[in-house]
């Protein structure tokens, strides 16, 4: 079994803001495998799914953000899942809009449900997706800003970023964290810098041959440049 726990803030003021990007890639899941109907349990909104052959759990605790591993605490103590099989999802401020960050461990980078998570399970090697919301502008609060909505023009860019976050936790579930970190960690706005080559000499006519022999190969032409 797997367990999938999307981390935000309950309520409507907080639907769709920044923060609550976690939330927006479960109902994106939800919605391709939910079976059955959500339940409050563990002081959380559980929905149990099939993905791709293995039931999973997704996690939406109704706590506010920074009491978040309230619930992941319950989920993990009652089910004994192993740690590696707890993926949890989040917003990121140190990533571009939209651009996605897979790793099986590490510090909570300040992001206040992660660290919370962390303080309960008493160790922060768990994997985390996370989903970027973009820098802090300058003068601006920290939580004025993740408390807030997108743009208008960043809404398209986080659309498809919780699209993608969506098929990375289906390629967790069944390949496991390396294969989902190859395909959904890459810069999906990185252009690929084409290989530069050079052109090749022109050939020389041959002259009129006056003997019996023939010309040897150019041995001067040069290989093409390495990127």
């Amino acid at each position: 079994m797997k367990i999938v726990v999307g981390l935000g803030n309950p309520g409507q003021k907080y639907k769709h803001t920044r923060h609550n990007v976690g939330f927006d890639v479960l109902a994106n899941v939800a919605q391709r495998y939910l079976v059955g109907l959500p339940k409050a349990k563990f002081n959380a909104e559980v929905a149990e799914a099939v993905i791709k052959g293995e039931k999973t759990l997704l996690i939406s605790p109704l706590t506010y953000m920074n009491l978040s591993g309230q619930s992941v605490l319950a989920v993990v103590d009652f089910f004994k899942v192993p740690l590696e099989d707890v993926l949890v999802v989040c917003d990121d401020i140190n990533l571009d809009v939209g651009r996605l960050r897979l790793k099986p461990g590490g510090s909570a980078g300040g992001q206040n449900g992660l660290k919370n998570i962390i303080q309960r399970l008493g160790t922060d090697k768990f994997p985390r997706l996370r989903l970027g919301v973009g820098r802090v502008p300058p003068r601006w609060d920290t939580a004025d800003y993740v408390l807030g909505k997108f743009d208008p023009d960043d809404r398209p860019l986080v659309d498809v970023g919780i699209k993608s976050a969506a098929d990375a936790i289906e390629v967790w579930v069944e390949s496991g964290m390396q294969t989902a970190m190859n395909r959904f960690n890459a810069d999906p706005n990185k252009k690929t810098k084409p290989k530069k080559t050079k052109s090749r000499p022109a050939e020389t006519k041959a002259p009129e041959e006056t003997g019996s022999g023939s010309l040897d190969k150019d041995t001067n032409e040069q290989p093409n440049d390495k990127e």
